[in-house]
């Protein structure tokens, strides 16, 4: 049996990660069946909620697999799950960064922190050499993401993503590295780290 990598909890000043479960059905179907929440992410708007019930089912199992696992982001003030981020196509010294989140939350920084906390998470637990963050040209708040984090542009990978519609598009990719991680590159990182808690009891 593969060993499960680390998954373990954190908390932040706003937020709170932790494995996402089938208790979180109703939330995420809440804003997978937004036209504003899939499409962005190269997916279709859920119709029904047996799609959300298959889909976390699916995501707790890739941990059966080699992957890190998916984290529900909490809304600590509210006691209530906003959206999933997650470190995927890991593979020993690498992953993609990749994140949705509940439109009635866009616009708080919420998906920044998340982010921040996750970023962490790779270099530091799963030590990562690598990475990578993919979005479509036309996602700009993605890309504002991307650039508030510290990610770097590196360019543009043509006719790279079939789309759930079967059209086939372009998908930006940035990255941070482990030197920019370790060599002061994230203007943010020390000030964040100081009241990110991790707790590897939860894992």
């Amino acid at each position: 049996m593969m060993i499960k990598l680390p998954l373990p909890e954190l908390t932040t000043e706003h937020l709170i990660l932790r494995k996402l479960s089938l208790r979180d059905i109703a939330d995420v179907f809440e804003y997978a069946k937004s036209p504003l929440v899939g499409p962005n992410a190269g997916w279709a708007p859920h119709e029904n909620i047996k799609e959300t019930e298959d889909f976390i089912k699916y995501a707790i199992k890739k941990r059966e697999f080699g992957q890190p696992g998916i984290y529900a982001i909490i809304h600590r003030a509210h006691n209530k799950m906003i959206g999933t981020i997650e470190v995927h196509s890991y593979k020993e010294y690498k992953g993609e960064i990749g994140f949705v989140l509940n439109p009635r939350y866009w616009g708080k920084g919420l998906i920044v922190e998340a982010a921040m906390a996750v970023i962490v998470y790779a270099f530091e637990v799963l030590k990562l050499e690598r990475l990578q963050y993919g979005y479509f040209l036309f996602n700009k708040r993605s890309e504002r993401v991307s650039q508030k984090l510290g990610f770097q542009f590196e360019g543009v990978l043509r006719s790279k993503f079939q789309n759930y519609d079967e059209k086939v598009i372009d998908e930006a990719v940035a990255s941070i590295i482990k030197s920019d991680y370790t060599n002061g590159l994230l203007p943010w990182l020390n000030d964040f780290k100081k009241t990110l808690k991790v707790d590897y009891e939860s894992n």
